[in-house]
C-alpha cells in the first residue's frame, strides 16, 4: 500500500475518536520510559516510571489514564501505556555485570520475563502504538521485526520513534530505511527535542 493511502486509512480509523490507548513498546533501554514520563510531564505535571541504566527497569505495564494532549487545535484523551522491554531471551548474567547479585539478578531476569509476556498481552488492548528505537543501535534486529510484525498483524497503527537523536552516534536514517512502511518521528526524550512533533502526529490519528 502506497505510503499516503497508509496514512489516509490509519487516519480514517481514527475519524472521530477522541480517546485511545497509546502502547509504547520497543526493546530494553530504548528510552521508552524517559519518554512516557516525558509525555506525562507534559500533560499531568507528573512522571510516569524510574529509569535505570541497567536493562528491564519497567517490567510491569505502567499506566496514566485519562492523559488530555492538546496540539494543533486538537484535543485527544489517551491511556499513555508503558510497556516492559521486549527481548526474545532475558539472562540474568547481564544483571550480574551491572553489580547486582546473582540471587537479585535472578529475581529480575523472572521478573523481566514475566514483563515481556504481559506487555504482548496488552497487544489486544492497545489501538495505537509508538515503538521506540535506540537510533544509535542497528534497528533491524529480531527483536523490532517481532514487534512491528505483531502490531502489523492486528492492524494497529504504528508510529516509530527514532530516540536518542542528541547523540553523535544517532542514525535515525538507518530505522527509516530499515522499516519504510512506517511513518518516523526523530525524538530525543532526554532534551525533549522532537517531541512536539511526536505530538502533533499522535493526533494526526484521532482525526
Amino acid at each position: 500500500m502506497p505510503f499516503r493511502k497508509l496514512l489516509k486509512w490509519i487516519g480514517g480509523i481514527f475519524r472521530g475518536r477522541k480517546h485511545i490507548r497509546l502502547g509504547l513498546y520497543g526493546p530494553p533501554n530504548a528510552g521508552k520510559t524517559t519518554l512516557a514520563n516525558k509525555i506525562s510531564m507534559d500533560w499531568t505535571g507528573e512522571p510516569m516510571g524510574t529509569v535505570s541504566e541497567i536493562p528491564h527497569e519497567t517490567r510491569e505495564v505502567q499506566k496514566k489514564e485519562k492523559v488530555v494532549v492538546e496540539t494543533g487545535g486538537k484535543k485527544l484523551e489517551m491511556d499513555l501505556l508503558d510497556m516492559p522491554g521486549i527481548a526474545t531471551k532475558v539472562d540474568y548474567k547481564e544483571f550480574i555485570g551491572y553489580g547486582m547479585s546473582k540471587k537479585d539478578a535472578q529475581k529480575r531476569a523472572k521478573e523481566a520475563t514475566s514483563g515481556v509476556i504481559e506487555a504482548i498481552k496488552w497487544l489486544e488492548h492497545v489501538n495505537t502504538a509508538l515503538v521506540v528505537m535506540d537510533s544509535t543501535k542497528d534497528p533491524y534486529t529480531q527483536v523490532n521485526i517481532t514487534i512491528i510484525g505483531n502490531l502489523e498483524a492486528r492492524g494497529i497503527p504504528v508510529i516509530l520513534v527514532a530516540n536518542k537523536t542528541d547523540l553523535k552516534a544517532s542514525k535515525p536514517e538507518a530505522i527509516r530505511e530499515a522499516y519504510p512502511q512506517h511513518h518516523l518521528v526523530e525524538i530525543s526524550a532526554k532534551t525533549g527535542h522532537g517531541v512536539d512533533q511526536l505530538y502533533e502526529e499522535i493526533a494526526r490519528y484521532s482525526k
